[in-house]
């Protein structure tokens, strides 16, 4: 489709929700009026009384237009929303789709809900989610919780605080859906040693680095790929190097991912309790075998259920798992199946994720995208989900966004009180530093007393990672030279 933007610079909004009707197609850009089949001319102009906001959209044979009068000196935003619901009302009238998050399509929603609330109080922010972005009353509540939940946790935080992740990029096979940066063991096996044999070192730096500063380690994230996809011996060598070269003496959280219940065994869950992790994650993604083949997983719904049990025989007291809305050949019926079988296992927390198709999937390069009708069901299925996991006394905690996902939907933790993960909240919230270790890791170093946030990428695919080392380590010097500027402690 072609996007006429004139009299403005919302291109990015713009696009954004042109994306929530095209997910996958190609949207041209252009700043003159270009009318013609598929495109959408999104125009805003002033006069005595203020602004006006107007948009023509034609699409598949189909015509619509919708304006809206944005009165007197209002601000840049204001413009933006109105530019921004015009392009929506066309393309839901021409599509028949209305999402349920409306124009809203930011990664943290909840986030901007607690700042609105902060502001003008909830009543407002749920006016001005409903009203302005065109919000469903449904995603204004998740929100209004989840804020409420992250407030919470993130109230505990210190100027010193921070958060350790330490990226291990291997998995058994590469399921469909996936754009990480992870390879299967069996294609990796020979530059594993030498990958772990660095990730030590750089996290031996970083946490030299982070004794030097007196910054505050509060939760470990060891996650990937799937760190259990390597042996028990790499395993233990691994996170006995994290606490080594980590002060864990205010660590709340230690949490390992074990996301494939084929790579879980006695040996390694004893492996990761004797590390001290208090928290593991096992992700079936699906309780149906069928569902569980087309995504390119190669274990069963009978080895979820078996590897659950193991980690409560080791003693494991806390144990999230998660589940995939929208995948490909499962159903409502077959979903709620699957988070019935969930339920029974009776985990301390669930995250419900919905489908994001990115460009680095499998699925994308063979052309498989989900269909039209695909939204409306991982809708129907997130919609269950919040009710019965809040019916069987799990509550949401944090929820964030991504793009191209089925049915504009969103992703949601759902936790037993007290057993919220507080990693994924600080990460998402962005309310502490981030150290982070590994290939693709990214850390977010966080002002102490403000909201300024700097990222150190690291390099990518672990082949980059082991070529250019010292680079990496060269890095981690910007760490303290961010610390300098934004120093922990009043001079």
């Amino acid at each position: 489709m072609r996007l006429c933007n004139v009299g403005h610079e919302f291109d990015y909004e713009t696009e954004k929700v042109a994306r929530i009707f095209l997910p996958y197609e190609k949207i041209d850009i252009v700043h003159e009026r270009a009318p013609g089949e598929d495109a959408a001319i999104c125009t805003l102009s002033r006069d005595a009384d203020g602004f006006l906001a107007a948009c023509e959209v034609c699409l598949s044979g189909k015509k619509e237009c919708a304006s809206e009068r944005v009165a007197g000196e209002k601000s840049k935003k204001s413009c933006e929303l109105a530019v921004a619901r015009c392009l929506y009302r066309c393309l839901s009238a021409i599509t028949g789709y209305k999402s349920s998050w409306g124009i809203l399509t930011g990664i943290r929603p909840a986030k901007l809900f607690s700042a609105l609330s902060d502001k003008s109080g909830a009543v407002a922010a749920y006016k001005i989610f409903e009203n302005e972005y065109l919000c469903d009353g449904g995603k204004a509540d998740l929100c209004f919780k989840c804020a409420q939940s992250e407030k919470n946790i993130t109230g505990i935080n210190t100027p010193a605080s921070f958060s350790l992740y330490v990226s291990v990029p291997f998995c058994p096979s590469r399921c469909s859906y996936c754009s990480f940066v992870s390879h299967s063991v069996e294609n990796a096996k020979g530059i594993i040693p030498d990958y772990l044999r660095l990730l030590k070192k750089e996290l031996e730096a970083t946490g030299k680095v982070a004794a030097r500063l007196n910054l505050r380690l509060e939760t470990v994230y060891v996650g990937g790929g799937t760190p259990t996809a390597i042996t028990a011996d790499e395993l233990k060598d691994l996170l006995f190097s994290v606490r080594e070269n980590f002060d864990f003496s205010n660590v709340r959280e230690f949490t390992v991912e074990a996301g494939r219940p084929d790579t879980v065994d006695l040996e390694k869950l004893a492996v990761i309790k004797a590390a001290g992790a208090s928290r593991i994650s096992i992700n079936p993604q699906s309780m149906n075998d069928a569902v569980l083949r087309n995504i390119g997983r190669r274990h069963t719904a009978q080895q979820m259920t078996d590897a659950f049990y193991l980690a409560r025989e080791a003693g494991f007291e806390n144990i999230n798992t998660d589940l995939i809305a929208g995948l490909d050949g499962d159903t409502f019926e077959s979903f709620k199946s699957s988070l019935e079988k969930i339920l029974a296992l009776s985990p301390e927390s669930v995250t419900v994720h919905s489908l994001s198709v990115k460009r680095a999937a499998n699925i994308t390069r063979r052309g498989e995208m989900p269909g039209e009708s695909a939204g409306a069901a991982a809708g129907k299925m997130v919609d269950y989900a919040r009710k019965t996991l809040e019916e069987n006394g799990l509550f949401p905690y944090y929820m964030y966004r991504q793009s191209k996902t089925v049915g504009n939907l969103e992703n949601v933790g759902y936790a037993k009180p007290g057993f919220e993960g507080l990693y994924n909240v600080y990460i998402m919230d962005e309310t502490h530093t981030v150290l982070a270790c590994g290939a693709s890791a990214v850390t977010k170093l966080k002002e102490p007393r403000g909201d300024n946030i700097e990222r150190i990428f690291n390099f990518k695919y672990p082949y980059e990672y082991i070529n250019r080392f010292d680079e990496i380590i060269s890095r981690k010097r910007g760490i303290e030279d961010y610390y300098a500027k934004h120093p922990v402690f009043d001079k």
